[in-house]
């Protein structure tokens, strides 16, 4: 079942075909949204105006301007793809004007089922029971948070600053709120993780969230963390770069590694995985099954410079359960929300 922008054809279907249609289109899903513009402002109806911005973004518009001027310059088909009666297309105010009435978090949440119910069709067509199975658990939960300052306010002397939760198999953005004035993204991030939404999910995060309380929360309601160790928890980071400088000759250990070639960089990448450390760590770090070295090394093949980094972490992924080919790749995954999100 292919999920399609546009609103449903005006023709005669049977209505089995009605149903279907009206299950993958994103148009009438956004029909749920509450308008909260103005009367004088609504001379475009809110889906369209969303599945505008869709379409612009979805051909590699990045900026509002950018994705205005695409839609201006495909006005006569869009218009008579949305059957609207004029065939002048919005302005970037008006664009501007919707995103600032928009509720965030109704959207997110909107877009997440639609998404998500497309993603299950897609995959299992007549047996969502699948969804349930091991595997297919697996492939769906893990899930990074990250921060990020907006662009277009980096300049202003009140920045927004984003804290997001993202699914890196779906493309799913699970929460996105604005960090406030007088607080930081650990603060923020404790009321977004009830237990329903931890439990079964491997959770990566970067250095700024690698703190106790929040090991103790994920542990707790069955979920698993997977995190690095930098100078925010400076006596951590020495633990595990003395492990790993000066292995023990008998200790348990497990190597993988793995390499790519993209945008001009060839990267490789090595991982070395132990168990020997779960003791001397359980007593402040809860439920950790696996500590972690990974070795980065970057390529610029024009140039031919190289650049060098070694990241520690923990983990509480048993190894039965995420050897060390898994938890290089979830670590590598990690870096989607940063690529494919930000």
């Amino acid at each position: 079942m292919d999920y399609s922008p546009l609103p449903l054809p005006s023709e005669k279907l049977e209505e089995g075909q009605q149903k279907q249609l009206m299950q993958s289109s994103l148009y009438v899903a956004l029909q749920a949204l509450a308008d909260r513009r103005r009367g004088a402002g609504k001379c475009y109806p809110l889906p369209v105006l969303i599945c505008l911005l869709l379409l612009a973004k979805m051909a590699g518009e990045t900026r509002l301007k950018g994705a205005s001027e695409w839609v201006r310059l495909r006005a006569e088909p869009l218009a008579s793809s949305f059957d609207l009666k004029r065939t002048a297309m919005p302005c970037q105010m008006t664009y501007t004007r919707l995103l600032q009435s928009l509720d965030a978090a109704v959207l997110t949440e909107l877009l997440a089922a639609f998404f998500t119910r497309w993603e299950a069709q897609q995959r299992y067509g007549e047996e969502p029971s699948r969804l349930q199975t091991p595997q297919s658990a697996r492939q769906h939960n893990h899930c990074t948070i990250d921060g990020k300052v907006v662009k277009a306010t980096a300049r202003q002397e009140q920045r927004v600053h984003q804290l997001a939760a993202y699914d890196v198999k779906t493309g799913v953005v699970h929460f996105q709120v604005n960090v406030q004035e007088k607080e930081n993204e650990i603060s923020a991030l404790k009321p977004l993780l009830p237990a329903s939404f931890i439990k079964g999910r491997n959770f990566s995060l970067d250095a700024m969230h690698t703190q106790r309380e929040l090991c103790a929360r994920i542990v707790r309601f069955g979920g698993y963390y997977l995190l690095v160790a930098k100078d925010n928890q400076p006596t951590l980071a020495q633990d595990l770069a003395d492990f790993f400088n000066d292995p023990p000759p008998d200790g348990r250990f497990e190597q993988a590694e793995s390499w790519d070639k993209a945008h001009g960089c060839l990267e490789h990448r090595h991982i070395s995985t132990s168990p020997e450390l779960n003791e001397w760590l359980a007593d402040r770090w809860a439920g950790v099954e696996q500590v972690f070295r990974i070795e980065q090394k970057t390529t610029l093949l024009k140039s031919g410079q190289q650049r060098h980094e070694v990241v520690h972490g923990i983990t509480n992924l048993p190894h039965k359960q995420a050897g060390a080919l898994t938890l290089l790749t979830l670590k590598r995954d990690h870096w989607g929300i940063e690529n494919r999100l930000h």
